[in-house]
C-alpha cells in the first residue's frame, strides 16, 4: 500500500471509530511524532534555559515591575 492510500484508509478509519480513547491515543501518538523544539536548540540556548529554571526552583525570582523600575526609571 502506498503513502496516499495508507492515508485514505486511515482517515476512513478514525471517522468510522466511535472510541474516544483510541483517538485520543493516535492524537497522542501522532503528537510524540512531532519535532521538538528543544532539539533545535543549541547547547548554550539549553543551559540558559536550564539555568533560568534552577533559579526559578530556589526562589531566585524578581518581581515584573521591580524589574521594569529597575531597568527603565
Amino acid at each position: 500500500m502506498d503513502i496516499q492510500a495508507l492515508k485514505a484508509e486511515l482517515v476512513k478509519q478514525i471517522l468510522a471509530t466511535h472510541s474516544k480513547e483510541l483517538l485520543d491515543r493516535m492524537w497522542n501518538l501522532l503528537k510524540r511524532e512531532e519535532k521538538d523544539f528543544w532539539l533545535e536548540l543549541t547547547d548554550a540556548q539549553k543551559r540558559e534555559i536550564e539555568k533560568g529554571l534552577e533559579q526559578i526552583e530556589n526562589g531566585q525570582t524578581e518581581d515584573w515591575d521591580d524589574f521594569v523600575m529597575f531597568r527603565y526609571c
